[in-house]
Order: structure tokens, then C-alpha cells, then sequence
């Protein structure tokens, strides 16, 4: 009986140490850099290096006032000042399907015209939620400058300001100035 005991322990150790190394190689099955790397932006939309422009505004403290005032206990999560340079892309094409740059133009443009998500991808292949920073006025419809901007540099390589907070490895950047006025 013992010796039965001792058999099944041991398969069951076996069996826990393969499932543990199955779970280790899918976690590191991870893409590494930006994907379709072949899906370059027009020679005139911007390097990494020299950017075609920028959006944002460096924010002088983390936070708005509006943002603050709106948060849990009057205290935002965790954020910091942040100017990333990248692509302006829609992040449901990219996360989708990976498609970016002077091609997927057209098509990115309606995405963003249309309500999709919009982001930014950093020379690493790196992922940004970009979304304007000032509370108040995003919830009530006041920043439409921000989504008509990010349409415009669709597939540009942009320098973006804002405020970097990141939840669980979701990154996004809040960029300021785009308050109707």
C-alpha cells in the first residue's frame, strides 16, 4: 500500500512539474518588438530619432485639477510626467491584426473617426493607450481637438506629452491642451 501511495505521489509530482514547464514556455512565448515590422510609415511621417511633430502638452503637475477632484478620496492613481516618442496608430487594427504605418492609413483614420481606440507604438514595439488627461471635460464631450489631432498624425511619428500611469502592464499616456476652448 505504501509503496502504491508512493507511486502516485510521485506522478502527480511528475505530472505538476510538466504542467509547471508548459505554463514557463507559453509565458515567454511573447512577440518581442513591433509587429509587421515590414509596415513602415511614409518617409515623410516622422523618424524616431526626428519626430514629424508633437501632441500634449508636458503637463506641469501629474494630474489636473479636474482629475483630481474626480478621484477616489481626491487621490488619482500612480502617474508621472512622460514625453514618448512613436506612431500613432488605432489600437484595434494593431492589437488585432498588427497593422501600422503609411498602408493601413486610410483605414486607421476611419477606425479613429469612428470611435476605435487610439495608441501609440514605441520604437520597441511598446503599446500606449493615448486619451486626454483632463477628466471632466473628456467625460462630458469637451476635447474633440485631441481625436481630430490624432487623425490628422495618423501613422506620423509623433513626440507625445502627457501623464504615463500604468495599471497591471496596461500603459497609457493622458495628454493635455485639447480643452474646447
Amino acid at each position: 500500500m505504501t509503496k502504491k501511495f508512493m507511486m502516485i505521489a510521485a506522478m502527480f509530482a511528475l505530472a505538476s512539474a510538466v504542467k509547471a514547464q508548459e505554463t514557463k514556455k507559453a509565458e515567454t512565448k511573447t512577440t518581442v518588438g513591433i509587429l509587421h515590422p515590414e509596415m513602415t510609415v511614409a518617409q515623410d511621417a516622422g523618424t524616431y530619432q526626428k519626430p514629424a511633430g508633437t501632441l500634449g502638452e508636458k503637463p506641469a503637475q501629474d494630474w489636473t485639477a479636474t482629475t483630481n477632484a474626480a478621484a477616489v478620496g481626491g487621490k488619482p492613481n500612480p502617474g508621472k510626467a512622460v514625453t514618448v516618442t512613436g506612431e500613432i496608430i488605432d489600437l484595434s487594427c494593431y492589437l488585432q491584426l498588427g497593422k501600422h504605418g503609411e498602408k493601413h492609413v486610410a483605414c486607421g483614420k476611419k477606425c479613429l473617426t469612428n470611435g476605435q481606440p487610439i495608441g501609440l507604438l514605441d520604437k520597441d514595439g511598446g503599446v500606449y493607450m493615448l486619451m486626454e488627461e483632463e477628466h471632466d471635460p473628456r467625460r462630458d464631450g469637451q476635447v474633440a481637438g485631441f481625436r481630430k489631432a490624432a487623425i490628422e498624425h495618423f501613422g506620423q511619428i509623433m513626440q507625445v506629452s502627457g501623464t504615463e500611469a500604468t495599471v497591471k502592464g496596461y500603459r497609457a499616456v493622458y495628454v493635455q491642451g485639447f480643452v474646447n476652448k
